[in-house]
């Protein structure tokens, strides 16, 4: 026992260390994407103009940050409540950093096709099955795999489970969305900071 749980340990370890890892290149592959001023280009003069001549291209790379930076913190967060991990555990991170790359690549496509409703379900989609693995993930560690630490009251784990709801519940609302137009669907995100609240407040409340 006593040398198993190093192991265990040293295993949470790499795994956190390889998910902060691609977490890190794809928001920088995010800023990347951001438009800048190329040579020969005399449509754009100032800071201003690039602005606002690519302003779609601005607000759906920043939109993507932020829900990137968001699964990232939670990710950190719940990784910081666990004692150990196992292969399940660690398979369903692996498909939670894949569905985070798919989620890069949607953002991509969805700049070069525009801002048409079917760009903009693929990308809710894609965040949708990022928000379920990492929901999978706790859920897993917490209720099947004895992989929280001890010092964790039940309760807790429980608020936790219940509070991670919030990611793929936004997910799933944005996609109606995606059909009204594209300024609607990225307003919709927006209700993630009241979604968040309200589960935090039932999870508080059973």
């Amino acid at each position: 026992m006593t040398n198993s749980t190093p192991a265990k340990n040293l295993k949470l370890i790499r795994l956190e260390r390889v998910m902060d890892v691609v977490y890190a290149l794809v928001i920088w592959r995010l800023f990347m994407i951001l438009p800048r001023p190329e040579k020969g280009d005399d449509d754009t003069n100032s800071v201003l103009e690039l602005l606002i001549n690519n302003w779609d291209t601005f607000v759906i790379v920043l939109l993507a940050l932020v829900i990137v930076i968001v699964f990232w913190l939670q990710n950190n967060s719940l990784f910081s409540y666990l004692k150990a991990t196992d292969r399940v555990h660690t398979a369903i991170s692996i498909f939670q950093l894949f569905f985070l790359l798919f989620f890069l690549y949607s953002i991509g496509t969805g700049l070069r096709l525009g801002a048409t409703a079917d760009s903009r379900m693929l990308e809710s989609f894609a965040a949708l099955l990022l928000a379920v693995s990492a929901y999978l993930g706790w859920y897993y560690a917490y209720r099947k795999g004895d992989l929280v630490s001890d010092n964790v009251p039940a309760n807790k784990s429980e608020e936790l489970l219940k509070q991670n709801l919030a990611e793929p519940i936004t997910a799933l609302l944005t996609m109606p969305f995606a059909f009204v137009g594209p300024i609607a669907w990225e307003l919709s995100w927006f209700l993630y900071p009241f979604i968040r609240w309200a589960f935090g407040r039932l999870a508080k409340r059973t």
